[in-house]
C-alpha cells in the first residue's frame, strides 16, 4: 500500500481461471474464456452458460444445443475464437471481419487432446479421473477430495490479444 499525500493507493490483481468449465472442444492456451466464436458457422458460445448464440431471422437466438442447420458442425474440428468480452454478438460485423480468414481452418489444438497438466482439470479431458484422484490423494485425507479443482496452474490471464485470442494457429 502506497500513501501519497493523504491517500491511498492500493493495486488489486484478480485473474479469472476457467479451464475446468470450458467444453473439451475449447482451443488450449486459455485460463479464462468467456464466450468462443465460430466463424464457419457465425455462432457464438458462452462458456459459463453453455449456451450458443446465432443469427435466426434477423434476431440472436440462444440455445443449449446447436440448431438443426447446424447439427453436421462438428465443434471439436471447427476453428474458435476466443472473446471476453460480453455479448460480442452485438459486434458481429467486427468479429465476422476479423476472424474471417479462419473459415475452414481445421488445425487448432483443443483441449480434450492437449498434454498441459493443467487441462486435466477439465472433465472433458481423458486424463480427468486421474487428475481427480491425483488431488485427492494431495490432500493426504483432509476430507477435500477435489484439491486444485477449477484454481488452475497455467501462466497469464488467457487474455491475450487486448482480449480477442484466437488460439493456437
Amino acid at each position: 500500500m502506497l500513501t501519497l499525500a493523504g491517500y491511498n493507493a492500493g493495486a488489486q490483481v484478480s485473474v479469472s481461471v476457467n479451464i475446468g468449465a470450458q467444453p473439451a472442444w475449447g482451443p488450449v492456451g486459455y485460463d479464462y474464456a468467456e464466450n468462443y466464436y465460430m466463424p464457419d458457422i457465425e455462432t457464438y458460445y458462452i462458456v459459463e452458460r453453455r449456451e450458443y448464440v446465432y443469427l435466426d431471422g434477423g434476431r440472436w437466438t440462444t440455445t443449449r444445443a446447436l440448431p438443426a442447420r447446424y447439427r453436421a458442425y462438428d465443434v471439436y474440428n471447427g476453428y474458435k475464437v476466443v472473446v471476453n468480452e460480453r455479448q460480442p454478438w452485438m459486434h458481429h460485423d467486427k468479429y465476422r471481419g476479423a476472424y474471417a480468414r479462419y473459415k475452414g481452418h481445421h488445425n487448432q489444438v483443443i483441449i480434450r487432446d492437449s498434454r498441459d497438466v493443467k487441462y486435466y482439470q477439465n472433465p472433458g479431458h481423458p486424463q480427468y479421473a486421474q487428475w481427480r484422484q491425483q488431488q485427492g490423494n494431495d490432500n493426504h485425507g483432509n476430507g477435500r477430495g477435489d484439491g486444485h479443482r477449477g484454481k488452475g496452474h497455467g501462466h497469464g490471464n488467457g487474455h491475450g490479444n487486448n482480449g480477442h485470442g484466437h488460439g493456437k494457429h
